[in-house]
């Protein structure tokens, strides 16, 4: 069985977001079994003991019959490669899949991750009225390819995929911003994949194992 490492408590507008989240759902979409490890922030997240599972102190991490992984996309991917809901069996799906996840981390989340930076972190400081600008000009105009890319499809390759399942939570990023709302064909994208029954369980989880109302 599959043991998730993730942190004891977060602040409340964390909760939701933390990356934990991603190997919970992809582990209900696939229907696989897993257990909770929790630790805290501070002194165990720096420990001996967690820094083998996660070289930066942080989480998530998953171990499995002797594998320690660690990083949300890289947990994500194994567990994908155990399942048909997540992974086509046919190569190119699989590969145009694999793609996605990977674009979902490298081209929409460091640009929607600098933006939830600055307005959650550093929203009073004097130099984000320079940045704040240009970053979410580039939000933009990603979300506005993305909604391109997307075309009239429910899916990215018109089922749902590991691909999806990376991009939704990416797009969660920005729920403390309005900026979905003039790309409805994505805006509704997003909810559908919220609208799915392993993300309301994986959800669910997450929310109560923080000990917050989801």
């Amino acid at each position: 069985m599959i043991t998730l490492t993730t942190y004891e408590w977060v602040p409340d507008f964390a909760a939701p977001l933390m990356r934990a989240f991603r190997v919970r759902w992809a582990l209900e979409e696939a229907d696989l079994p897993y257990r909770v490890r929790t630790v805290t922030l501070g002194a165990e997240q720096r420990s001996p003991e967690h820094l083998a599972r996660q070289p930066f102190g942080q989480a998530p991490a998953i171990e499995e019959d002797g594998l320690v992984l660690f990083e949300s996309g890289a947990i994500a991917l194994h567990i994908a490669e155990q399942s048909e809901m997540l992974l086509p069996t046919e190569p190119a799906g699989r590969a145009r899949a694999i793609a996605w996840l990977f674009a979902a981390l490298n081209s929409v989340e460091i640009a929607v991750q600098e933006l939830a930076v600055i307005d959650l972190f550093h929203a009073e400081e004097a130099w984000t009225s320079e940045r704040r600008p240009q970053v979410e000009a580039f939000v933009r105009d990603r979300l506005a390819m993305l909604e391109k890319a997307l075309g009239g499809k429910d899916y990215l390759e018109g089922r749902f995929t590991v691909g999806d399942l990376m991009m939704a939570d990416v797009l969660r990023i920005l729920q403390h911003t309005d900026l979905l709302e003039a790309y409805p064909a994505l805006k509704a994208y997003k909810e559908r994949c919220e609208a799915r029954p392993a993300f309301q369980r994986a959800m669910k989880a997450q929310m109560e194992g923080f000990g917050m109302a989801a």
